[in-house]
This record gives C-alpha cells, structure tokens and sequence, in this order.
C-alpha cells in the first residue's frame, strides 16, 4: 500500500494534479489557499488586491512581531471593503481549481487559512473531508484533525484550544494521526526562515503518548527547524511545503 501526503498546498493546482500519481490514495492536510506567499509576495490574494509593495510590508511586520501594526495595516487597506465577500470571491476561484486537481480517492482535513464552509460545495465523490474522525485505508486506521489554533495572525480557521482538545479526543486508537499543526515540541514549531515559533497543540502531544499511533503525520510549518522526530514509538513528520516542493511525502506499507 502506498499513500502521498501533501499539506500548505497554497494555490498550487499544477503539481497537485500529479500529487496522487503512483499512489493508491492522496492524504491532504490542508492550508490549500494562497493568501500571501511568503517567499514571493506577488503572489497571493492579499498582493492581487493591495499590491506587492504593501504585502512587503505586511510581512516586513509580521516577521517582526509588530502584529499589531500589521493588523492596522491590514484595517486601513480593507476600509470602505466588503472583505468577506471579496475574501470569499477570491477562495472559490481557488477552490474550484484545487479540488478538480485531487485524483480519486483523496482524504482531506483543513488547515489554518482554509474555509470549511465553502469545502461541500467543492469536494467530489472522490474526496473525504474529515475533521475528528477516523477512516480506514489499506487496513490502517487514520485519524484527522484540521484547522490550527489562535494566534495573533488573525487566519480563518483558528480555534480555541479546547475545542481543538476535543476533536483530538474523538479519535481514539489510530495508527496514522493526521493534522495539519505539529504536536507542541520546539523543534517541530520553529520556522527557519520566518525566525519564529508556529504553535503546535500539546493535546497532540498528549495523545501521542497516550495512544501511541506509528506516525504522527503534519505540516503548517514551512521551514522547521526537524523535520522528524520520535516520540516514544511515533514517528512525527513534517510532509513538507508542497506549495514550494511540488513534491508529496510517501507512506508505504
């Protein structure tokens, strides 16, 4: 059995239509929105509206932590903007083209910048969105938790640690636990190149000692400072930015 996993897709529809190729099913850990890229700040929905000198900046102040002059940034450039509509707008046009590119069969869960009210009107018969729950592949049981947990950037699926907790402990006993935030260990949170800490959820951490899965399987973190590590018996994986990879990471069994 071998399963591709991919996650911080970030608009790129062309490698992801190869992404499932030689595979017997495709793994999506979310974050498949482009809002602002980081590496080139033309790209994205925030530069397609304000233009790449103001995403130069937003990232200028952001990578410094100055969150909250970034977040008044943001304020003066949407005023007199209906930004959910025009957020939104934007979304589907990447929606439409990214979930046409899943092959079949693909299982899928949120990532931080998605939005899961728009995903059932995208999402084929080929794909399963799961979000604390559980699903069998090739006699391996999968478990799946989306969307990350609050901080100062303000995404779209943020959410308190409790009900991040919950969703973790509907799980139960799997052998693949799949989400799109690492488990709270420094050196999987730790961003290279933004030079800072992504938050990772200690409820992952928790389970991964309590339930003991083989692989612990995530992304959110563009550049980590580990890639992997062992956690007791679990393997912990960061599947990599496929957004700048193009590349899925394989399971095989």
């Amino acid at each position: 059995m071998r399963v591709h996993v991919v996650s911080d897709v970030h608009g790129n529809s062309q490698d992801l239509a190869k992404a499932g190729d030689g595979a017997d099913a495709l793994v999506c850990l979310g974050d498949l929105v482009l809002f602002l890229d980081y590496a080139d700040h033309s790209r994205g929905i925030f530069p397609d509206l304000f233009g790449t000198a103001n995403a130069d900046l937003i990232v200028e102040l952001r990578t410094a932590r100055r969150f909250a002059e970034a977040n008044a940034l943001a304020q003066r450039l949407w005023d007199g903007l209906d930004r959910a509509a025009v957020i939104e707008t934007a979304v589907r046009r990447q929606y439409a083209e990214l979930f046409a590119a899943f092959p079949t069969p693909t299982y899928a869960t949120y990532g931080n910048v998605d939005m899961p009210g728009l995903w059932p009107e995208y999402a084929g018969p080929g794909t399963t969105v799961l979000d604390g729950q559980r699903v069998e592949i090739g006699g391996r049981v999968f478990g799946f938790v989306g969307g990350g947990l609050r901080t100062p950037m303000r995404t779209p699926f943020e959410i308190d640690d409790e009900t991040y907790a919950a969703k973790v402990a509907a799980l139960g006993e799997v052998d693949v636990l799949c989400s799109h935030i690492p488990p709270d260990v420094p050196e999987l949170c730790y961003d290279t190149v933004a030079r800072r800490f992504e938050r990772g959820s200690e409820a992952l951490l928790e389970a991964i000692r309590a339930v003991r899965p083989k692989y612990h399987l995530f992304g959110h973190v563009h550049n980590p400072l580990a890639r992997r590590m062992r956690i007791g018996s679990t393997e912990c994986v960061n599947v990599g930015h496929f957004a700048s990879t193009g590349a899925p990471w394989a399971l095989e069994w």
